[in-house]
């Protein structure tokens, strides 16, 4: 391993360690294991995985918790269907920056018009740039996040927010309290 893939990685440790200390209970989520990772990807029809993509996978890839909620995201989403519905998209927009986007590897989809990438071109880097690619009135393809490491600390729970909603309900006096509660540590 290179130092930019260890760079690559402790990047995306830390930001996990950050969200377990501000009280994500770290049982919450599962990561992947290597054969996952490696199914998944020969889904998508990718031989390989950035460095940090792999970490973020090994992290919270099998059960995501609340990391990216409402959204199809880890081992089991990535399908060679997920990356056809992203290929589709990309085919309905007039144009993008997107160099190889037949090796792309289709990390989110949310709503199904949503899709968060990695160009297959860039592939080879260790922290390589996600693209966000959207459909309908205001579709675009744009690098949004200039890193891996960048993508993954914007994707992370805010746990402070989910205790303040906490805080909410119990002042209105809502007996039950939602499932998501237990992944965090009041």
């Amino acid at each position: 391993m290179d130092s930019t893939s260890s760079e690559a990685i402790r990047g995306i440790r830390t930001v996990f360690e950050a969200v377990i200390a501000g009280g994500l209970r770290r049982e919450s989520v599962v990561g992947a294991t290597d054969a996952e990772i490696d199914t998944a990807l020969a889904a998508q029809g990718v031989s390989g995985a950035p460095s940090a993509v792999r970490e973020v996978l090994r992290l919270v890839g099998k059960f995501s918790g609340l990391w990216l909620t409402g959204s199809g995201f880890g081992v089991r989403a990535m399908t060679s269907a997920m990356k056809a519905n992203a290929l589709a998209t990309l085919d309905t927009l007039p144009s993008h920056g997107i160099g190889d986007p037949a090796s792309a590897l289709v990390l989110v989809e949310h709503q199904a018009y949503e899709y968060h990438l990695i160009d297959g071109a860039d592939l080879g880097q260790s922290d390589p740039p996600v693209w966000l690619v959207t459909e309908g009135e205001t579709a675009i393809a744009d690098a949004a996040w200039p890193s891996t490491t960048q993508w993954f600390r914007w994707a992370a729970p805010d746990i402070s927010r989910f205790r303040e909603r906490l805080e909410v309900l119990r002042e209105v006096g809502k007996p039950h309290l939602p499932a998501w509660a237990e992944d965090i540590r009041l």
